[in-house]
Parts: C-alpha cells; sequence; structure tokens
C-alpha cells in the first residue's frame, strides 16, 4: 500500500474555457493516466474565474500532476489552469478525506478584490480554506458515493461552506506560496532535504 499524501492549490481558469465542466473532464483523464493502481481522491471547486483543488493519492501520482501544471505554463494563456499555486502538500497522511473524486461549478458572483485582505495574513486565509475543505469533506459522507459532481444541496443546506472567491484570489496573488515550477526546482534537486512545500502544511 501506498503511503498517502494530499495535496491543495489554487489556480486561475483560462478566460478561453467555455465550459467549466471541461475542466473536470479533463481532470478525470489526466488522473486515467496516472497509475491505476493508487486512487485519486479529492474535490474541485469551480469559481468564475479560479479554482481550489484537492486530491489525495500516492507521492508518484501527485507528482505527476505538479509536472502537468508546470507543462501547462508552458502552452500561455492556451492551458486550462493558470497561475496555480500550491496551497499545501501533506505527506503520510493518516485517512482520506474523501471517498473518491468529484467537481462543483459554483456560480457564485464575480467579486472584485479590492482592499479587501490587503491587511489579512495569507496563513490566516489558508486556515479558513483548510477548514471549510475539511467540513466540505465530512459532509459529503451523507450523500452517496461515485458520483462525479457534488450536489447542488450541500452548499445549499449549508452556505457556510463555501470558501469565497475573494479569499482564492489573495492566495492567487500571494508571494508566499510556491508555483509548482517552484516547487520542482526543490524537489528535483539532488540536495533537496525536504518534500514540504516552502511554508507547505502537514
Amino acid at each position: 500500500k501506498s503511503i498517502l499524501h494530499r495535496l491543495i492549490f489554487v489556480s486561475t481558469i483560462s478566460p478561453n474555457l467555455a465550459d467549466k465542466r471541461d475542466l473536470g473532464v479533463f481532470w478525470e483523464q489526466q488522473f486515467q493516466r496516472y497509475n491505476q493502481a493508487e486512487a485519486v481522491t479529492g474535490t474541485l471547486l469551480l469559481y468564475p474565474s479560479c479554482t481550489i483543488h484537492v486530491l489525495e493519492s500516492s507521492g508518484d501520482v501527485l507528482y505527476c500532476v505538479l509536472r502537468d501544471l508546470k507543462k501547462m505554463k508552458q502552452q500561455g494563456e492556451r492551458a486550462l489552469v493558470l497561475n496555480p499555486k500550491i496551497l499545501v502538500l501533506s505527506h503520510n497522511i493518516p485517512n482520506r478525506l474523501f471517498s473518491h473524486w468529484s467537481y462543483k461549478v459554483l456560480n457564485v458572483p464575480g467579486q472584485y478584490l479590492g482592499e479587501k485582505y490587503s491587511e489579512e495574513a495569507t496563513d490566516s486565509i489558508i486556515t479558513e480554506c483548510l477548514t471549510k475543505i475539511l467540513k466540505i469533506g465530512k459532509q459529503l459522507t451523507k450523500y452517496p458515493k461515485g458520483s462525479k459532481t457534488i450536489p447542488d444541496s450541500l452548499f445549499e443546506k449549508v452556505p457556510e461552506l463555501t470558501i469565497p472567491q475573494t479569499s482564492i484570489l489573495h492566495l492567487l496573488q500571494s508571494r508566499e506560496l510556491l508555483t509548482p515550477d517552484q516547487f520542482l526546482q526543490v524537489y528535483d534537486s539532488p540536495l533537496h532535504v525536504t518534500l514540504d512545500a516552502g511554508k507547505s502544511r502537514s
């Protein structure tokens, strides 16, 4: 049995993506290309202009994801995922938070970041995101397994589970968070001493 890891990253959605569900289909296809012996669980939340993506799997699979994100950067504006930033890469997690992988298009109104989070620490926003992700995982255990899309009723019944789009936009602007490029430079270095990304948390 492989050691389990969890990757959480945020990204900007390509303006060329007409149907956000296509991004969910894209990741499903990518997972099928990876190690079939290791299941990928987690959730992808799609906002009007950005995403937050939680993935649980083996280290090999998650590094395939990071390398795919790095390749997308070379595609420029044609890439489906732009400006990815790593929130967390947790190693040796004891249990999966999610039973399968699913996604959800959130039709929240577009929000202008403005000065709302100019004085709020990135750490506190990450903590807010992680807390809500944990609660989303717990709520999903109440729904039938296997569905690739998260039911509308989840966020309708518990609206406080919705991570504010402004929080994700703040994280995308943060210089504290590593890009997949930056992380892989460290990981692929023969001198690397830790797998954790910069300010990553377990």
